[in-house]
């Protein structure tokens, strides 16, 4: 998010005492938000553009807190906080959208994140969630949390019962962030295969966007 890098990957600045990666691949928001974070002396800022330096960055670095968008050019930020998750179970992550579906922020937390900014939501907020997360605390906008409160998961469900075993497995792997490319690796398929069965999954399912047949997949409670 942050210009340039240095000779590893990083660019330094001071943030109120909290050490914060950022991983996103526009550098306007990353401008933005290194502005936002620059609150006081004995911090730092770093950053990272997609998933693979993300990770490295990481476990580099060890921030206090990271913030991932969840749209990376290799893989989505969901895998990534999968990815370090698996080897510090005890990091600190809040996913950055612009996405303000409750049902993607639920799908965040409950793989783990500590936090769901969405890229609209207010400025000011955007220093207070971080200090949230490094204090150990989760964070949600009041009005996402209420929504997520009174989700109903389930409404999906008969639709999906009726999809065949691959067409599962392929909605399943959405719901976990995966890209086309990645589930067509994953299931040792062409990406063009994965392509056309993505198509007849939106038809079938009423969906206009592969985000459509995330939050169908969530609802459906679909891992």
């Amino acid at each position: 998010m942050f210009g340039s890098w240095a000779e590893d990957g990083a660019r330094f600045s001071e943030v109120g005492g909290l050490r914060v990666l950022i991983v996103d691949d526009h550098p306007i928001i990353a401008s933005g938000c290194r502005a936002l974070l620059e609150t006081g002396p004995g911090g730092e800022v770093f950053e990272a553009c997609d998933g693979h330096a993300g990770l490295a960055a990481f476990l580099a670095r060890k921030p206090d807190v990271a913030i991932i968008d969840i749209n990376l050019p290799d893989f989505s930020g969901l895998e990534l906080l999968r990815r370090i998750l698996e080897r510090d179970p005890g990091a600190r992550l809040i996913i950055f959208s612009m996405n303000d579906d409750p049902v993607i922020a639920a799908r965040a937390i409950e793989s783990g994140a500590k936090g769901y900014i969405a890229k609209n939501d207010d400025p000011t907020l955007f220093a207070d969630a971080v200090r949230t997360v490094a204090d150990g605390g989760v964070y949600l906008h009041p009005a996402m949390a209420r929504q997520i409160a009174f989700l109903r998961a389930g409404s999906n469900a008969a639709m999906v019962s009726s999809l065949g075993a691959r067409e599962l497995e392929i909605l399943r792997l959405i719901a976990g962030g995966r890209t086309m490319a990645e589930i067509a690796g994953a299931l040792n398929v062409s990406y063009k295969t994965i392509a056309n069965n993505c198509t007849q999954l939106k038809h079938k399912l009423g969906a206009r966007t592969t985000m459509d047949l995330m939050r169908i997949a969530l609802d459906a409670k679909l891992r």
